[in-house]
């Protein structure tokens, strides 16, 4: 990250992380998740054991961009696929076969769809490791125990110092109003920073 991108962020506040709320489920996590946004915080994420329908909506997300990097990939393997056979049969091994001409196309479909494919494939994984930012073996959250179950039976409402709204107090008294059962502090690390 460039100098000046690191002066336009914001620092982590007196050498806290954020706040980490569980809730009872998925429902009150929703209604948790609904009143933040509403409050117009925008650094936060939620936390769940398996996918929560409705949770994405609640949280006022935007729609995955994933798909745009599998349809580019996809369309760029699939020309790769066919630039590549025009290429041989043409200009490396031009050889003339059953009297067909040296660009066949259509013997070539095959190829192109399979190349499509792995292209898209590519791009999906690609994608999503790009847009989740991955991989990433720290994190803040990890130094917490209670977070330790967000695998197995608990949601969690993470809101970061970073955000322009974080008031350490005033936040954690609107988790407790929208039914946080814990709060916890979670503090900047060495590795993170």
């Amino acid at each position: 990250m460039s100098d000046t991108a690191n002066q336009d962020r914001p620092r982590r506040k007196d050498g806290i992380w954020g706040l980490l709320a569980r809730f009872a489920g998925p429902g009150d996590l929703i209604s948790a998740a609904r009143e933040v946004r509403e409050a117009g915080y925008t650094r936060w994420d939620t936390h769940t054991p398996f996918p929560v329908h409705g949770l994405e909506g609640a949280m006022g997300l935007s729609p995955s961009r994933v798909p745009v990097f599998v349809f580019l990939l996809g369309m760029g393997g699939a020309a790769a696929g066919m630039a590549l056979q025009w290429w041989v049969s043409t200009q490396a091994y031009p050889l003339v076969i059953s009297g067909k001409p040296f660009f066949s196309w259509p013997a070539f479909v095959p190829i192109m769809f399979e190349c499509g494919v792995l292209g898209g494939a590519l791009g999906a994984l690609g994608g999503f490791f790009a847009l989740a930012r991955l991989p990433r073996p720290h994190h803040e959250l990890f130094a917490s125990e209670s977070f330790e179950r967000v695998t197995d039976d608990c949601f969690f409402l993470s809101i970061e110092a970073e955000d322009p709204r974080f008031d350490a107090a005033a936040t954690a008294k609107l988790l407790e109003q929208v039914g946080a059962l814990e709060l916890e502090m979670i503090p900047t690390s060495e590795e993170g920073s």
